[in-house]
């Protein structure tokens, strides 16, 4: 009998097919990055096949679980880098993806081009195939700027007066269109008619068109086009569904409509013909029918909360999770209910006041940690006592947080609703020397529209104060711009006077236009007025005056952009905040003081809206 046992196999034998059953399985075996997931994570990751939903709760670790998706699907061999298709909202979470698969599985995620946001893969896709879209690949893509230009000279072409219709507003309502995947075709007629007399549709029109010539897109294009593109072009479409075969979104309930429809286009089902064997037409006897087309699944997954929906006012639709089922039939949900973020008291309090939300999926968080302090109810009579109960209670815990130990102050965090809120506590923390930071916008006192308003109480204050006069000349628009001011500044240099100064006698010769002279002398006849109101008034009915009678509250209330309300808001709590000072220049000199606070880098409160907290993570949290 032959010896077999000494003959030298042939080492390429024993190596699995990449993609294979074996392969697979001896890259699961040896992925360590498997080992420090809970049963309902794993399950989340090895799930590879078909549309997958991850309801993952607020601190159950739905980025791990994203990123060691991505990690076990290129490990296993089930796709190359190339062929995956993974989308997330910011490139803050792109980065951090990216990195965190980097670590698990080296330098193979640098081939992954398609892990991004959904604006810089559509710009990618709008690149590859901008002829079909009446475009050029070297397409601009428009800042926020160069879109107001545009529109601007659009309403002016048209006659339509852009202090009565301001070219944000268009702009609001354009973007709004496009992030529910309308073109200027579909537009609704009586959305259309909200703008420039019924004028709406015509310019969203016109926009376009002159965005095509000029060979641009703004950020809205980078979806709307590549929705129009995939639904003219099957082809194309095809390319690209046949070429991702894992896709991956994440934050699943913030997608808007274009999002939606893009997604859903580049993950519908593919159908695979049922080919007959080449031996089969010689064959004898009967041949059976070709079978009807057989529909596999996309291999999809997306990670979202139903709960954790609160971008609905920037065209967010929680419905496009709430429907998942209904749109990849055969669809696989997966809860992750174990949080690591949070005590058990606090998950029981959030968790009875979300039940109480319609619409929901529905999960139940669970905690293995310790349950902690109880979540405390204080009632205060008012925000300013809210305010100094909470500066208190922060000082107490700076000396002592129960352990004999000083509590970190970057480990305490204020949360509010509307940034308006947000005064009374910048206001206490000043007066009791407590460093604190404003998260995802900037403080009070150094918004926008709080120094357009203290700028006109600034110079019915003091008439020489240039820097306040320049500021708001032309806030609200009155047709002085540049060119104007530049003649102030020259008249008041050769005469060495203030700038209202220049603009007083500059009204009485005819050195400016008869429009601009006419409102600039009606503009200084307003200063004088309300200087002459100055101590006959309280100070704060007189700023209420001010911002009326000069038009900058008007302005606010005919704009309809996302945030004018919150502007609106934050003007009434600047006229509130007055109302604890005896004068005007109490007021102003205490606003003084509070910009010129610290803001170094060392230990400081946060204070931020709930939205900007969103993933943030403090041992200490006032609501």
């Amino acid at each position: 009998m032959p010896d077999f046992g000494n003959i030298a196999r042939d080492p390429l034998q024993s190596v699995p097919r990449p993609g294979g059953i074996a392969a697979r399985a001896r890259a699961a075996a040896g992925a360590p990055y498997l080992n420090d997931l809970n049963p309902e994570q794993r399950l989340a990751v090895e799930t590879l096949d078909g549309p997958v939903l991850v309801l993952a709760g607020a601190g159950t670790g739905k980025t791990r679980v994203l990123t060691t998706r991505i990690a076990h699907i290129l490990n296993t061999g089930r796709a190359k880098p190339g062929d995956i298709l993974s989308v997330t909202f910011t490139n803050k979470a792109a980065r951090e993806m990216k990195a965190r698969v980097g670590a698990m599985v080296g330098q193979v995620v640098e081939g992954m081009p398609w892990l991004g946001t959904f604006h810089s893969i559509g710009a990618k896709l709008l690149r590859r195939h901008a002829e079909l879209a009446g475009l050029k690949p070297d397409f601009t893509i428009l800042d926020t700027d160069d879109q107001m230009r545009l529109l601007k000279q659009l309403l002016s072409a048209e006659n339509i007066d852009e202090k009565r219709w301001p070219a944000r507003v268009l702009a609001g309502l354009i973007d709004g269109w496009k992030n529910r995947g309308l073109g200027p075709e579909q537009v609704p007629a009586g959305e259309a008619a909200i703008f420039g007399g019924g004028k709406g549709k015509k310019l969203y029109g016109a926009y376009q068109d002159r965005l095509k010539v000029l060979n641009a897109a703004d950020f809205g294009d980078l979806l709307l086009h590549c929705i129009r593109l995939f639904r003219e072009h099957t082809e194309t479409l095809r390319q690209y569904q046949a070429r991702f075969k894992y896709i991956l979104v994440d934050e699943y309930q913030d997608t808007n409509v274009a999002q939606y429809l893009w997604l859903r286009l580049l993950g519908q089902s593919t159908a695979a013909a049922n080919i007959l064997p080449a031996s089969s037409a010689d064959a004898t006897g009967p041949v059976t029918a070709a079978q009807p087309p057989r529909l596999i699944l996309k291999n999809i997954c997306c990670v979202g909360d139903d709960d954790q929906s609160i971008y609905g006012w920037r065209g967010a639709e929680v419905d496009n999770i709430l429907r998942f089922e209904h749109d990849f039939p055969g669809a696989r949900i997966i809860r992750l209910e174990r949080n690591y973020r949070s005590t058990a008291h606090i998950l029981a309090a959030a968790s009875h006041l979300i039940a109480h939300n319609e619409g929901r999926l529905g999960k139940t968080l669970r905690t293995e940690q310790a349950s902690g302090h109880k979540v405390q109810v204080t009632s205060c009579w008012d925000s300013e006592e809210e305010a100094r109960g909470i500066g208190d209670a922060i000082e107490h815990l700076q000396r002592d947080d129960g352990t004999g130990s000083p509590h970190p102050l970057d480990e305490i965090a204020i949360l509010v609703r509307a940034s308006f809120q947000m005064r009374e506590f910048e206001d206490r923390f000043v007066t009791l020397g407590l460093p604190y930071r404003v998260i995802g916008g900037p403080r009070f006192y150094e918004r926008q529209e709080i120094r357009d308003a203290l700028a006109y109480l600034r110079i019915i204050h003091s008439a020489t104060d240039d820097l306040a006069f320049e500021r708001i000349v032309n806030v609200p628009k009155r047709g002085l711009g540049d060119a104007t001011v530049q003649i102030l500044h020259e008249h008041a240099r050769k005469r060495r006077v203030a700038l209202t100064a220049a603009a007083a006698a500059v009204v009485e010769t005819d050195e400016l236009k008869p429009k601009a002279r006419s409102a600039l002398r009606d503009l200084m006849a307003a200063f004088e007025r309300w200087r002459a109101q100055k101590d006959a008034l309280p100070h704060t009915e007189l700023a209420e005056i001010v911002l009326d009678e000069s038009g900058y509250t008007e302005m606010w209330q005919k704009e309809r952009s996302a945030d004018a309300a919150g502007r609106l808001e934050n003007l009434k709590e600047l006229v509130r905040s007055m109302e604890e000072f005896e004068t005007l220049a109490g007021f102003l000199e205490h606003i003084a003081l509070v910009m010129d606070t610290d803001k170094g880098e060392g230990e400081a409160v946060s204070i931020m809206t709930l939205h900007s907290a969103k993933g943030l993570e403090f041992d200490t949290v006032f609501l």
